[in-house]
């Protein structure tokens, strides 16, 4: 198949190219340098001359506090952003997987949440996303909208810095011998790698709609950083952080674990425990780092 990754040198939307080829499909790798999703006519001029049979948009605004500095623009790029990409997809007869979060949820529940739960945003950031999926399933049936969180990968975070969770720990592990983690703020880590298989699998389904997509389990930021220190031997001093030592521009969900209910329901649930995603992103790492001997 044709596949066009919109968003294709960020943090999943490289390991999407990779997952795809690999999977045997022709790969269109599209970064913002070929297309502005905000505008209609960039849209329609890109995939008309590519026609793919699946587009998969991991572009967004995802940076919190600069959404909340630029509303407007947030809206543009994460709400009518996804609608053109749909309007676009449905004239194509596409498929449309469309990324997107969990903060479109507010946190209080406190247990897993649901594809079918009451969305509450508590940011700009998440109200557009929510938009963008509203927009998405009105516009055309032949959808997905995956609501993913906590993710990591190989390739830089730009939002973040370059740099994403595992990274930075090990970073400030290095550098300050002693790290302070929150333990107030529970997701589910989930490698960008694994959820890149899921949306092969999902692309190759009929079954449109709204999932949760995240690895199996939650642990809090401190749990995290400390079973990262102990599967890499890291000497440092892990300690827990005061609750607003770290204080966010934004307001963000304290609990961000999401249940894969839809794709458990249709036998499509390809994740594994976010332990195991863990184990294999740091293995990789280390064989990434190791000098390759000749022949």
């Amino acid at each position: 198949m044709r596949v066009a990754v919109i968003g294709a040198n960020g943090q999943l939307g490289s390991d999407l190219v990779d997952a795809f080829s690999a999977n045997g499909d022709v790969v269109t790798a599209l970064t913002h340098s070929d297309i502005e999703i905000s505008e209609l006519r960039s849209v329609s001029r890109v995939l008309e001359g590519i026609r793919p049979h699946v587009i998969v948009n991991t572009a967004a605004m995802h940076h919190v506090e600069n959404c909340e500095r630029e509303p407007e623009k947030a809206f543009a790029v994460n709400a009518l952003g996804p609608r053109n990409l749909a309007l676009v997809a449905r004239d194509l007869d596409a498929v449309l997987l469309h990324v997107s979060t969990d903060y479109v949820f507010d946190g209080s529940k406190g247990s897993p949440y649901l594809e079918d739960d009451n969305p509450r945003p508590l940011n700009v950031y998440g109200i557009t996303k929510l938009a963008g999926e509203h927009f998405v399933g009105a516009t055309t049936a032949k959808h997905f909208v995956i609501r993913t969180s906590g993710l990591y990968g190989k390739s830089p975070c730009r939002a973040k810095g370059g740099l994403n969770f595992i990274e930075l720990m090990l970073k400030l592990a290095k550098e300050r011998g002693e790290v302070r983690v929150v333990d107030n703020e529970v997701v589910s880590p989930t490698s960008t790698a694994e959820l890149a298989q899921q949306l092969v699998q999902l692309s190759r389904s009929d079954c449109y709609g709204l999932y949760h997509a995240t690895a199996e389990g939650s642990c809090s930021w401190y749990e995290f950083a400390r079973e990262i220190f102990a599967i890499t031997d890291t000497p440092v001093r892990l300690k827990v952080a005061a609750p607003d030592e770290f204080p966010a521009k934004g307001a963000r969900p304290k609990y961000s674990v999401l249940e894969n209910r839809g794709l458990k329901s249709r036998g499509l649930n390809a994740f594994k425990p976010w332990q195991d995603g863990l184990h294999k992103y740091l293995g990789n790492r280390i064989k990434s780092a190791s000098p390759q001997i000749a022949s």
